[in-house]
């Protein structure tokens, strides 16, 4: 789209923390119209020089077209939407309201049937990825909801990454970021496993992890990990509290649907390990550490030149 279509619509935007602030970047830096309210106002202002416009509360936004929300959790979301300055709360309402957050069946219901009542179209919209991937131009989102309203945002969905995969109506897609993010944890801890069973068997971090990465065996998810498992570096990407909140969600939904999840359940009490020994704002490939501890085997940095992948062409 034109820079003249892609400002059709008016645009709003709720939350910029980490993923928030660079995914409203991507939509200025193509010249999308587009006003922005964070509970913490400094943290927003430094994109008004980008050409943001800031709000003093969630109900400013209420005649935009579309509303983006990316916010930390289900009282946050109900606070922004439902709340006396709740973008749903006012006379005027947006047409659509695309909702990135990691939140519960009953929360999004609750929303959702309030958003009918105003006639605004609610779109469900995970994304996978984080700041570095954003960055990157890789993040992608799952959709759902009225088919008619992801038609109509889809494009500049589709500026914040590499693309938008819509997947029906309604909640289906929150239920495939929790597949996605159930995956993520035990995928994680199976590379810690074989990862410490590697070193301790003799082998340097950085070659076993060159030589999967390579193989069928590898993937992007194995390569962008990658960095953190051999230079130990925890920086937080991805915290364990967030990652237990959604294992949380999947387990839930696994009792609900009668489906056995063996792995999910026992990976699920190694994150809740790391939460329990005070691993709270670290990032959870500390799964490599936990298990290393568990192994007898004392983990030290390699300074190894390794890539995370996402820059690479085809990663």
């Amino acid at each position: 789209m034109t820079e003249e279509n892609l400002r059709a619509h008016k645009l709003g935007w709720i939350g910029v923390g980490r993923m928030g602030f660079r995914l409203a970047q991507r939509l200025l830096a193509a010249g999308c119209d587009l006003s922005i309210y964070n509970r913490t106002r400094s943290k927003a202002e430094p994109l008004v020089q980008e050409g943001a416009k800031l709000v003093d509360s969630p109900a400013d936004l209420a005649d935009c077209d579309i509303v983006f929300t990316i916010v930390s959790a289900d009282d946050d979301f109900r606070e922004v939407t439902l709340g006396d300055r709740g973008v749903l709360a006012q006379e005027n309402a947006p047409k659509i309201l695309i909702d990135s957050t990691t939140i519960s069946a009953g929360m999004s219901a609750e929303v959702r049937a309030a958003a009918d009542k105003v006639g605004t179209m609610l779109l469900a919209a995970p994304v996978s990825g984080n700041p570095q991937v954003v960055a990157a131009g890789k993040l992608t989102l799952v959709v759902s909801g009225p088919a008619e309203a992801f038609e109509t945002a889809r494009p500049y969905m589709d500026l914040l990454g590499a693309g938008s995969t819509y997947v029906g109506d309604a909640d289906a897609a929150r239920l495939a970021k929790i597949c996605h993010n159930l995956m993520l944890g035990i995928v994680t801890q199976c590379m810690a496993e074989i990862t410490v069973l590697a070193e301790k068997g003799g082998l340097e971090r950085n070659a076993f992890l060159e030589f999967l990465n390579r193989s069928v065996m590898g993937s992007v998810f194995t390569r962008y990990k990658t960095p953190a498992f051999v230079k130990l570096d925890y920086h937080p990407t991805f915290t364990p509290v967030l990652l237990r909140k959604d294992f949380d969600l999947g387990l839930k939904a696994a009792r609900e649907l009668d489906v056995p999840m063996p792995l999910a359940a026992l990976t699920h009490e190694l994150v809740q390990s790391l939460v329990g020994r005070g691993h709270v704002d670290q990032d959870f490939a500390l799964l490599l550490q936990q298990q290393a501890d568990a192994s007898g085997l004392k983990l030290e940095p390699e300074d190894a030149d390794v890539s995370d992948g996402l820059t690479e062409e085809g990663a």
